[in-house]
């Protein structure tokens, strides 16, 4: 009997899937994996589905650092993003709206990318905030499944579908933070420009629209000068430019 029959008759019998199977107990795998069928252009509905299916629970245990957290939820992020819009990219025309329309549906709970964003990888932080404001009010599925720590790094993976954005890796946990600082470094050094005869340095708006998680003005000059970016802290900071054109399947090696 084909693996196809049997995988058939597992599920009429017992509503069972052998991809269920194989991802309840590494869903940092599933992540990774759902990131490459996209990557490969091959169906993506069995990951979605597991996603979906999942106890919110057994989510939360297998997910019980914060290294886990970032490398599952970034991928997860990025998937979405890339699998979303490759079928409606209209979706689009209103940013705004597609951010914040709950239309994954994780863990048995339908939730938007804001969720994902803003709760869940920043650790329950205000969006329009800056990164200043916490959000005293997240839901009981949010605490379960959020980061302890917010950590700036992640402004410079996750990828919403512009042009601008990061490109996308794919992350795995015990490498996690060393892949965090070569994206980070990647992406700095693309996105800025240091002018000499000025001591200025124009970098990418999201160390402006997400000030909170750099550490401020100081903060932001403190990480372009860890980065190389620039000489030293004492310098004039200001903002590029953001490309919002439509741009997927940006993949990276990192």
């Amino acid at each position: 009997m084909s693996k196809l029959i049997i995988s058939a008759f597992l599920i009429v019998l017992f509503g069972f899937s052998p991809l269920n199977a194989q991802y309840n107990n590494n869903m940092i795998k599933l992540s990774q994996d759902f990131l490459k069928a996209l990557q490969d252009k091959k169906p993506t509905d069995e990951y979605k589905k597991v996603l979906a299916e999942i106890d919110v629970n057994d989510l939360a245990e297998q997910l019980d650092t914060d290294p886990k957290r970032f490398a599952f939820w970034i991928n997860i992020y990025n998937a979405y993003i890339m699998d979303v819009l490759k079928d409606a990219p209209e979706k689009y025309g209103d940013r705004g709206e597609f951010f914040k329309s709950k239309q994954l549906m994780i863990a048995g709970k339908a939730v938007s990318f804001d969720d994902l964003e803003h709760g869940i990888i920043r650790s329950s932080t205000v969006k329009l905030s800056w990164g200043y404001i916490p959000n005293l009010f997240a839901s009981m599925w949010e605490r379960k499944l959020n980061t302890d720590q917010k950590d700036y790094r992640i402004h410079f993976a996750l990828n919403c579908g512009a042009k601008s954005c990061p490109p996308v890796a794919i992350y795995d946990d015990k490498t996690i933070n060393e892949d965090l600082e070569k994206i980070s470094k990647q992406y700095l050094d693309n996105k800025s420009k240091y002018l000499e005869s000025e001591n200025k340095v124009i970098t990418t708006p999201l160390m402006s629209w997400f000030r909170g998680d750099f550490g401020g003005k100081s903060g932001t000059k403190e990480i372009l000068k860890k980065f190389e970016i620039t000489p030293s802290t004492d310098v004039e900071l200001a903002f590029d430019d953001y490309d919002w054109t439509l741009y997927l399947f940006n993949f990276t090696e990192i």
